[in-house]
């Protein structure tokens, strides 16, 4: 578990790694470096309630404080469903720091027993198949206000996928917890 207070130096280095993109600074980490665990991150970027840029690492590939600023400057700069943020938005972006558990592979003998074991708001999920993959946070159907039948079928969508993709046998789906972190008093 991360404590409040890391979660407040998370979302600053977030946005200190975006805000370095424009001047050429290094984001500053001195103040999180003791987040040396290696845990998947997700940063998701809101501008005026919209969606703006979601990126990160649903596998812990390398430590908190230095993922941080991968996936911040990746949301902003290279989700390819935007064009690269401009310096002029970063007043009305809002971030958010989602920090991820291991994913846990479902096991799937029925569709029904897939459904039984995902808590909605409480699991994201990942389904992998060798035509595409595709991973949704656990806040979005909760967003969306989706049912479990949306939320598998959007993930298929998400990897590229027809909606019942999820329960062919070449599919594997994972689920995992995340704690998130949004700034405050910003748009």
């Amino acid at each position: 578990m991360i404590s409040e207070e890391d979660g407040k130096k998370l979302l600053k280095a977030a946005r200190s790694a975006i805000e370095g993109y424009f001047s050429s600074k290094e984001s500053d980490v001195q103040n999180i470096q003791h987040l040396n665990k290696e845990q998947g991150i997700f940063v998701t970027l809101h501008k005026r309630g919209m969606l703006r840029g979601c990126i990160g690492f649903p596998e812990p590939v390398m430590p908190l404080y230095k993922a941080i600023g991968e996936a911040a400057k990746s949301a902003a700069f290279k989700d390819p469903r935007f064009p690269p943020l401009k310096k002029e938005e970063l007043e009305d972006i809002h971030i958010e720091v989602s920090v991820l558990t291991v994913p846990e592979k479902i096991e799937k003998n029925k569709p029904e027993d897939v459904k039984e074991k995902i808590e909605m708001g409480k699991h994201g999920l990942i389904i992998k198949h060798p035509y595409g993959s595709g991973l949704l946070l656990p806040q979005v159907p909760i967003e969306q206000r989706w049912n479990i039948d949306e939320y598998l079928k959007n993930l298929c969508y998400k990897a590229g996928l027809p909606p019942s993709a999820w329960q062919r046998e070449k599919s594997e789906l994972y689920c995992f917890q995340a704690q998130i972190f949004s700034e405050v008093n910003k748009v």
